[in-house]
């Protein structure tokens, strides 16, 4: 799904960006070559990062 039309950014790419070590929706766009532009994404972008980074330490929790 299109999260952000005006780059063009899928909310997959964001959830990678996320995996990838992107603390911030800030830095998940740079890693992806864009900045915000009308900023209408931000907060879902932000909800989005967030998932992904408690579902990895969740994840490295069970494996310790």
């Amino acid at each position: 799904m299109i999260l952000c039309s005006c780059n063009a950014i899928r909310e997959d790419e964001v959830r990678a960006a996320a995996r990838r070590g992107c603390p911030c929706p800030e830095s998940a766009y740079r890693s992806l070559g864009c900045e915000f532009q009308c900023g209408s994404c931000r907060d879902h972008a932000e909800d989005l990062i967030l998932s992904e980074r408690a579902h990895l330490l969740h994840v490295d929790a069970r494996a310790a």
